[in-house]
């Protein structure tokens, strides 16, 4: 199961830094790395601060955006420092390792970090289901990148440990990443066709639509007969 979870990082400035990350995993036995649009790919640096965990290191998979290091994700959770203007279904650090869990043996999932100086943004953010808020001191509030990570990975570590204990539970089967950003996709070039998005004022209205079907998260069968509907509206 654990090999089905995928830390992602995201244009991550300090090569040292991936090499922390890539120890942090291996301690708690994840091993799936994805590096998204990294300033410099890894080198002799990362690797030693990777320590004993350079074949994470190495088997690290380099990629030129969020959307093709998601796409087969059907779970993904982004690391959120601050509120931003659109609140998103917001989860903790148990939260997160419990949903990570309970969903790693349908699909894929991802858990996605950003740059060190700023996280993520938030267009990535409104490619992710799901935010994760590590609530830290906020007086001093600073994690570094290792230690966010390891922070969740941590969290994800004990409860499968605890697994065995409860008894399994059916889960729903969501859409992946790749699913919902073409049903965005559908769902604004339909409103623009009817005029409801004004094409060169647009405004905020697919972030708050995204923001709306992420809160209400529907399942693949749901996101089919809304693309069906959507697909009514355009014959007519």
């Amino acid at each position: 199961m654990l090999e089905r979870i995928r830390i992602v990082l995201v244009n991550t400035s300090h090569t040292g830094n991936i090499g922390s990350v890539a120890r942090a995993m291996k301690t708690m036995g994840l091993n799936e790395l994805y590096l998204v649009d990294p300033v410099q790919e890894p080198d002799s640096h990362a690797s030693a601060l990777a320590a004993g965990a350079t074949d994470v290191l190495h088997k690290a998979k380099i990629v030129p955006t969020l959307s093709e290091a998601i796409a087969d994700c059907g779970l993904v959770v982004g690391t959120s420092a601050r509120n931003r203007t659109l609140d998103w279904p917001l989860l903790g650090p148990r939260e997160t390792a419990a949903k990570v869990l309970a969903e790693a043996p349908n699909y894929p999932v991802a858990m996605v970090f950003g740059r060190e100086s700023s996280g993520l943004t938030n267009d990535e953010l409104q490619q992710c289901t799901h935010h994760v808020h590590i609530p830290s001191n906020p007086d001093y509030s600073s994690l570094n990148l290792a230690m966010a990570v390891q922070t969740l990975v941590y969290e994800v570590r004990m409860q499968f440990l605890e697994a065995d204990k409860h008894p399994h539970r059916e889960q729903s089967e969501y859409p992946l990443a790749e699913d919902l950003e073409r049903f965005y996709a559908h769902l604004e070039n339909t409103l623009t066709d009817t005029g409801f998005i004004i094409k060169n004022h647009p405004g905020q209205v697919m972030a708050k639509l995204r923001r709306l079907f992420s809160r209400a998260r529907p399942e693949s069968a749901e996101l089919n007969i809304l693309r069906g509907i959507l697909t009514s509206i355009d014959k007519k």
